[in-house]
């Protein structure tokens, strides 16, 4: 199997230095953006945009995909911020010369409606760009299971998936019987694994059935979001749940390296960057 890979960087380092660095370290010349330099992505300023794209292109590296936040509010939460901020992410996404932004399905409720209209708002506001915006299985949001994962695709197909082994597991959901309902949505994987407990551990060590996942996947790239050991931002990312964790290891950098090799023994070491 011959995938190119990409990479939640900020899970090495929080400084965008220490990221190209643990980039360059693991042959991984792709790049999700999450946190960057103390700031979200979705928060830096154009000129931060420029500079972020001046240094990784330097570097001969790629952003792929935004990891972005949005979606990942309440559904009773004030909703026109959050939409202005996506546009202004839009620009972002265009000065980065990215085509995907990650997005999620919204927090507090079991009602498809409110789900569909903010996601439309989304779709709307990225009308006339080239960007694919993907969505996120994710444990306490709308877009949780499968089953709900599936209502969002067939009603928004302009809706792309990002398929995520262990957050499905977190969920209690077999991740070969979502991959069955979700594979003609998929635009891309993360790479991540957990036990049946929500333990995160590396890949190929827990029951995301990463093996037979990576068998049947027809995409180019995988993302690694390790989520190994506490990186800067990680409490923010989880809603006030807390992802408990098996696997320890003496500093971030060397968490991230064990995720990358977890990954290249399944897929027999092969990648092409």
């Amino acid at each position: 199997m011959r995938f190119r890979l990409a990479a939640f960087a900020d899970e090495a380092a929080g400084d965008l230095t220490g990221q190209i660095a643990a980039m360059k370290k693991n042959g991984i010349a792709l790049v999700e953006i999450r946190g960057v330099d103390g700031e979200n992505i979705a928060d830096i300023s154009t000129a931060k945009a420029h500079e972020i794209h001046s240094r990784l292109s330097a570097e001969g590296i790629q952003v792929w995909s935004i990891g972005s936040p949005f979606g990942k509010i309440g559904i009773d939460d004030d909703f026109a911020p959050h939409l202005d901020k996506f546009r202004r992410c839009l620009e972002t996404a265009d000065i980065l010369e990215c085509r995907h932004i990650r997005l999620f399905s919204f927090y507090g409720t079991s009602d498809t409606s409110p789900v569909l209209e903010r996601l439309c708002a989304f779709i709307d506001a990225a009308k006339g760009s080239d960007i694919i915006l993907c969505h996120e299985n994710e444990k306490g949001i709308y877009g949780d299971t499968a089953a709900k994962c599936l209502e969002i695709h067939k009603a928004l197909p302009q809706l792309r998936a990002v398929f995520d082994p262990a957050n499905f597991i977190q969920c209690g959901q077999d991740t070969k019987s979502a991959w069955e309902l979700l594979c003609p949505y998929i635009e891309y994987m993360h790479i991540k694994d957990a036990l049946p407990d929500g333990s995160v551990v590396p890949a190929g060590k827990g029951a995301g059935k990463l093996p037979y996942l990576l068998s049947q996947y027809k995409g180019e790239v995988l993302s690694i979001e390790p989520h190994l050991s506490v990186f800067e931002g990680f409490d923010r990312l989880e809603n006030d749940e807390k992802t408990k964790m098996n696997y320890c290891y003496p500093d971030s950098l060397t968490a991230f390296t064990a995720a990358v090799t977890a990954l290249l023994e399944i897929t027999g070491g092969e990648h092409n960057g």
